[in-house]
């Protein structure tokens, strides 16, 4: 059952299958019979057009070859139009050019115009532009000549400006200058100008422009005339102050003097600092070679006033040296300490334009001066015990203190003021020169040297004291009356002492006093005290001494009394006329104390021993006073 065909058992299954597979065989093949025929068609379709489009290459061929000829000269003629159009549009451009140069020109030549500096800048680039692309030289050369006009006309205003600026009032003399003015509306007005300046053409940065070594020259002297202007200018505005510190030297305080000077330098110094400062904005020529010419042309006339004023400072010290001592030593120590900015001043200048260091000169002159000031007022203590030296109007009974006594005093006590310019010019001096080969040197040793400053010092004032000392005691011994010597010398001591070692005016003097010096001092002082003693009380007490060789006990007793009170009226008449001590009321109460200790004691015991021995049936006929009314009016010598 199963081995048999299935198409056997199921008939009317498999025969619809059969059927249709043979109908779809007959359509296929006449789909391709269809196609068959289309590319048949399609393939003489393509003859066809192949056979066309070779007939139209071949007219195209022909049709070129006509017309090619007349597309040729028609290119010519359009290059022919262009040109004459770009012909055209030249001549219309060298016409306006031409009346633009014209134009330009009557602007370059009518100069800058207030506001319009921009339009005159612009004018002169555009020339100075088209001298590259001239093809004439001689147009080159004329447009070469403009621009060298237009750089004038710059410099014209430019000159004007700073004349402007550098004219004017002055500041008062009684004012510090720290500038010379420059008003600032013009200061606005250069600053463009000098940028636009630089930029003009110049043989470094334009060597082949015509108009550059003319417009260098130009620019060379714009800025001469700068520095001399804005020079003199300076200096007018420092002159009267100037003038006006050496006036005033003689009746303000000399130390004071000296440092106004020097505070006039420093003015000096701003002013050429501020205008270093403009000369470097301001200058056409801005290389440092320029600059630093300009700038030396500049300072001429400042060092110049410098030079002139510290000259008129140092006449007028040496006319009166003894007198304005100090104002040469306040102006040498001031002066000294302005030296590094002065330097730094002068190297501005540059190297080519060094020359002589004008405030170390003026140093030199005042440190000259300085050190004949030193011996020379040494000399001057020393001559007052020629001339008598009790001061004005001096006599035999002239008892106050001398003015050279008070000179030395007051010197003594501004030292300290001017320690470092009197030490620096005492040890250049040497250590004991100042007296002049005289004497011997106090502590004598090694040279002095740096660092010894305080010693010089205590060297020359320990010489000054003791050359008042003995000039005080050569007055006092050779007047015709030695009690009022002793007077004189005893108030002079008194003064020199008290001002100096127990109370001076500024305490930096007592730093000054060496142990010899003090040891001078009281020294002195107790010298005089004992010849005042001697001289106006020695011979009182003469008179209450007993004699061992005078005859008559009583005669004699009653001579000494009278003689006593004689001498006692000389000498309180002595001291109507003549006080001591007026400014020292300790030492004077002191003096007076030791006067009634020495006086009333002796006066007593003589008046108690001839009382008992009855010398006179009238004693008050000799003893005139009591021992209390002789104390009271020795004591009021001292009130």
């Amino acid at each position: 059952m199963f081995g048999s065909d299935p198409a056997d058992q199921y008939p009317s299954l498999f025969r619809p299958l059969h059927s249709a597979r043979f109908l779809d065989m007959d359509d296929e093949t006449a789909e391709i019979e269809l196609l068959e025929q289309n590319l048949n068609k399609t393939r003489q379709i393509s003859q066809r057009m192949t056979s066309i489009l070779n007939s139209f290459d071949t007219r195209l061929a022909k049709l070129e070859k006509s017309i090619l000829p007349l597309y040729t000269s028609t290119q010519m003629l359009n290059r022919r139009a262009s040109n004459i159009e770009k012909a055209l549009l030249k001549i219309d451009e060298v016409a306006s050019n031409q009346e633009g140069i014209a134009a330009e020109e009557a602007l370059i030549l009518r100069g800058p115009q207030p506001g319009q500096l921009s339009v005159y800048q612009e004018a002169l680039e555009r020339l100075n532009a088209s001298i590259a692309f001239k093809s004439s030289d001689r147009d080159s050369l004329d447009t070469a000549r403009l621009v060298e006009t237009g750089a004038k006309k710059l410099t014209q205003l430019y000159t004007k400006l700073v004349a402007e600026a550098s004219t004017g009032s002055t500041p008062p003399p009684n004012t510090e200058v720290s500038a010379a003015p420059f008003p600032s509306a013009i200061l606005n007005t250069l600053r463009p100008l000098v940028v636009f300046m630089r930029t003009l053409p110049l043989p470094a940065s334009h060597p082949s422009h015509a108009a550059a070594p003319a417009i260098l020259s130009t620019l060379k002297d714009a800025q001469r005339g700068y520095a001399d202007m804005r020079g003199t200018w300076s200096r007018k505005c420092l002159e009267a102050q100037g003038k006006r510190v050496v006036d005033r030297a003689d009746t303000v305080d000399s130390i004071v003097a000296g440092k106004e000077f020097a505070r006039w330098v420093e003015s000096l110094m701003s002013v050429a600092d501020e205008e270093y400062k403009l000369i470097k904005e301001l200058s056409p020529l801005s290389i440092p070679n320029a600059v630093a010419s300009s700038y030396n042309a500049l300072l001429n006339p400042l060092l110049a006033l410098f030079s002139t004023t510290l000259t008129s400072l140092i006449a007028f010290i040496k006319r009166a040296l003894h007198k304005h001592a100090f104002l040469a030593l306040a102006a040498y120590e001031a002066l000294g300490g302005l030296s590094p900015r002065w330097d730094t001043l002068l190297a501005r200048r540059g190297s080519e334009n060094a020359k002589a260091n004008e405030l170390k000169d003026g140093l030199g002159t005042l440190r000259a001066v300085c050190l004949r000031s030193f011996p020379e007022f040494l000399a001057d203590i020393k001559m007052a015990s020629l001339a008598g030296g009790a001061g004005k109007g001096a006599s035999d009974t002239a008892t106050g203190v001398a003015d050279f006594v008070v000179s030395a005093v007051k010197y003594m006590d501004r030292l300290p003021e001017v320690h470092g310019a009197a030490s620096a010019a005492l040890l250049q001096l040497g250590d004991g020169n100042w007296k002049m080969g005289e004497g011997v040197q106090v502590g004598k040793g090694s040279k002095l040297g740096d660092g010894d400053e305080q010693v010089i010092l205590e060297h020359f004032v320990y010489d000054v004291v003791t050359t008042t000392i003995s000039s005080l005691t050569t007055i006092s011994r050779t007047q015709k009356r030695p009690a009022h010597g002793s007077m004189y010398l005893l108030n002079n001591m008194a003064y020199l002492q008290h001002y100096t070692l127990d109370a001076p005016a500024h305490d930096a003097l007592l730093d000054l006093l060496s142990k010899p010096t003090q040891a001078a001092l009281t020294s002195g002082m107790r010298t005089a005290r004992a010849a005042y003693f001697d001289a106006n009380f020695s011979p009182l007490l003469q008179t209450l001494t007993d004699d061992p060789s005078a005859k008559g006990a009583k005669a004699a007793a009653k001579e000494k009394f009278t003689k006593f009170y004689e001498l006692l009226d000389e000498v309180l008449e002595r001291h109507r006329g003549a006080r001591i001590l007026e400014d020292d009321d300790e030492t004077r109460e002191a003096i007076g104390e030791d006067v009634v200790k020495l006086v009333v004691p002796s006066l007593v015991r003589f008046t108690n021993k001839y009382r008992e021995k009855e010398f006179s049936k009238n004693p008050q006929k000799y003893i005139k006073q009591s021992s209390e009314a002789v104390e009271a009016q020795l004591k009021a010598i001292y009130r």
